[in-house]
């Protein structure tokens, strides 16, 4: 069994940051992409970033330039640095991570999610 637990979500001002974790835990064999997604009330689910297991990144055009994604492939986690955070990035932060649970299976899995708000 695999999950995945996100931290570090809160109420920041705008111009403000934010670091977001994302913990997999469970009978783990190898994880290749992670990824965090946001969706906002009344809105779709969007891709923000993108990680892979050799650290090649992928960013939305939105947050490129203010966003950092990041992984500890040790401590099977990975981070998203939000910096100079808009009022429009309030959303709930989900993360997403291709997990191998042997060689030849794995999935998809999601975390719980997490609250981004920025205020004016």
């Amino acid at each position: 069994q695999v999950q995945l637990v996100e931290s570090g979500g809160g109420l920041v001002q705008a111009g403000g940051s934010l670091r977001l974790s994302c913990a997999a835990s469970g009978s783990i064999f190898r994880i290749n992409y992670m990824d965090w997604y946001r969706q906002a009330p009344g809105k779709q689910r969007e891709l923000v970033a993108t990680i892979t297991s050799a650290g090649s990144t992928n960013y939305a055009d939105s947050v490129k330039g203010r966003f950092t994604i990041s992984r500890d492939n040790a401590n099977n986690t990975v981070y998203l640095q939000m910096n100079s955070l808009k009022p429009e990035d309030t959303a709930v932060y989900y993360c997403n991570a291709e997990i191998m649970t042997s060689a030849w299976r794995g999935s998809r899995y999601w975390g719980q999610g997490t609250q981004v708000t920025v205020s004016s």
